[in-house]
């Protein structure tokens, strides 16, 4: 048990030298939470950043009763902090952004309107505010996802998400996880997803981190990763136990 079990949501933020937005973010971040559907808390995953956007955390989180955070020793990439996040979380709901901005805390409500009916309710940037090279990179990439897999989602990319915590918990872990949630989630029996149009803004600060073989070379590979483990994927149910 810890401290994110005395909520109802916690948003998972993942950072990686965001030193620039990490203010506006806290400020953001802040007025959101008592605005939420749920009750809810943030959990800041710092994944070995090396501009100073660790000790500012640390500041803001002294700061802030209902901000955590978890350090990792070196950066481990975006899905491994998604996934520590997770592993971390006590709520019943978790969801997660990215500490860009491009996304807005406030349509976290849109989502969570809808999570009790589904495993998970995804964001899908509408009016997308990213260069016109990067938009095709990401169709493309979507397009060939879809092709592989069989999920239906539209935007994968989008760094807006709520799920149940206890299927977040049983998604496996691998580079790349964060780009096959929808069809990891439907992996998982009786498990489901729904699609909302979220807003979307041009970044203000800092830089990106994607770059066009993270956005689709090793997207592409990582496809036939899935298709190798899907039908290997293990789901069973408890009949039975004396466990108590």
């Amino acid at each position: 048990m810890n401290a994110t079990s005395e909520y109802d949501f916690t948003v998972i933020v993942p950072v990686y030298n965001e030193l620039d937005n990490l203010p506006n973010l806290a400020r953001r971040l802040s007025d959101f939470i008592p605005t939420s559907l749920y009750r809810c808390c943030i959990l800041f995953v710092n994944d070995g950043s090396t501009d100073g956007s660790g000790r500012l955390l640390k500041e803001i989180c002294g700061r802030h009763s209902d901000f955590f955070y978890l350090e990792f020793a070196e950066n481990r990439g975006l899905s491994a902090a998604i996934k520590a996040g997770i592993d971390y979380c006590g709520s019943k709901y978790v969801g997660y952004m990215d500490a860009d901005l491009q996304t807005a805390p406030e349509d976290f409500n849109i989502l969570l309107a809808d999570i009790e009916n589904y495993s998970m309710v995804t964001g899908i940037r509408a009016d997308r505010k990213d260069s016109f090279f990067k938009n095709v990179q990401s169709k493309i990439a979507n397009g060939f996802r879809r092709m592989m897999t069989h999920d239906g989602a539209l935007d994968t990319g989008c760094p807006l998400k709520v799920l149940h915590t206890e299927c977040a918990k049983k998604l496996p872990l691998f580079k790349g996880m964060h780009r096959f949630l929808p069809a990891l989630i439907l992996l998982q029996e009786g498990c489901s997803y729904k699609q909302v149009p979220v807003r979307h803004f041009k970044r203000v600060a800092g830089k990106s981190k994607f770059h066009l073989w993270n956005r689709l070379a090793g997207p592409f590979a990582d496809c036939f990763a899935y298709r190798w483990m899907k039908p290997r994927y293990i789901n069973y149910r408890i009949k039975d136990t004396n466990i108590r």
